[in-house]
């Protein structure tokens, strides 16, 4: 039978050749079958035990590839064990190239999809233009490592696209710099949606981190539009960022109350503001002799990052101390002379 094979001769091949080319061909698609359905079965059930979802995405980018793909790498590979005309061996060549080139850039697109996931920022306006971004990239990559791979000279093309490329880039400098100041926001993350900042002399909370610009809502209620390149540039202060709030102020006693009650007033403040919630007693401190007045200085944190929060907390403060003063009898100082008659 093997003899009778190895003598039957068609298109350069005998016919031993097409039957080992025929039985690599159904060894490549079993093997692939098996792979396709039963391990990649059971390292998805596996990865559904772990704690991350890498692996997930791993299986889900296998199982994505679709059979006529097993079916093309199979047929090039057995049909590389036969003699077979130049136009066929470069049609195969061709079709091959264009599907390991789509499938890689269809795995790289999902793992992009997951980075931005798994940062929790898939859904903002610049992720998806990011994204967007490096997908055109991947596939305008994809293209030129195709050709080039078929033989075609990219030198020109790619030349080409630089001149336009800087062309394009000088005639939109402006643009494309708070393009990629939003990218420098979204990747440094220096504020996010929600965060109130100050910007210079402007100040709110945050609406939108856009592509050109970001929206801030201003205290008064108007909305403030602020270049991302602006952002990027200056200063900001974040306080949604604050674990705690300080307060310092002075208190001013006048000259006249008696140096027990003086002796008194910092622990009569420590009090008070212990029994504050959420409050942190720095210190208390008689700091200095004023024109008319014996100057406390007072310091301590509410643990809040909501300012409201903190002003009401640092209200109650305030009325205490008044209430607690009227008590002892001490008198806060204001500006007053005195005027001696001879």
């Amino acid at each position: 039978m093997l003899e009778a094979l190895k003598d039957f001769i068609l298109w350069n091949n005998t016919g031993y050749e097409y039957l080992k080319a025929i039985l690599i061909l159904i060894a490549l698609l079993v093997l692939l079958k098996i792979f396709r359905e039963i391990i990649l079965a059971k390292l998805k059930k596996l990865a559904k035990k772990t704690k991350t979802d890498f692996d997930d995405v791993l299986i889900n980018i296998f199982k994505a590839i679709k059979p006529p793909f097993y079916l093309l790498a199979s047929l090039y590979i057995s049909i590389r064990t036969l003699i077979v005309p130049e136009i066929a061996i470069k049609i195969i060549n061709i079709l091959f190239v264009i599907a390991i080139v789509y499938e890689i850039i269809r795995a790289l697109e999902k793992m992009i999809d997951y980075s931005f996931q798994a940062q929790g920022k898939e859904n903002t306006s610049v992720a998806r233009t990011i994204k967007l971004f490096l997908k055109i990239s991947l596939w305008s990559f994809g293209v030129i490592l195709a050709l080039s791979n078929l033989g075609v000279n990219i030198s020109s093309l790619i030349a080409g696209l630089g001149i336009g490329g800087i062309a394009i880039a000088l005639a939109l400098q402006n643009i494309l710099k708070d393009i990629f100041s939003s990218f420098s926001i979204l990747i440094d993350k220096p504020f996010e949606v929600g965060d109130f900042i100050i910007v210079g002399k402007d100040m709110g909370t945050v609406e939108q981190i856009g592509i050109k610009t970001s929206r801030l809502r201003a205290l008064d209620g108007q909305q403030l539009i602020i270049t991302n390149s602006e952002l990027t540039d200056a200063r900001v202060q974040n306080f949604k960022r604050l674990e705690k709030r300080r307060s310092l102020f002075n208190l001013g006693i006048i000259y006249e109350t008696d140096q027990k009650k003086l002796t008194e007033i910092p622990q009569l403040i420590e009090n008070i503001i212990k029994n504050i919630k959420n409050t942190e007693f720095d210190r208390c401190h008689f700091k200095s002799f004023g024109d008319f007045s014996l100057n406390f200085e007072v310091s301590y944190y509410v643990n809040t990052q909501d300012y409201k929060e903190y002003l009401d907390v640092a209200e109650k403060i305030n009325l205490a101390i008044i209430d607690k003063f009227k008590k002892e009898k001490i008198e806060f100082a204001y500006p007053t002379h005195v005027e001696y008659q001879k």
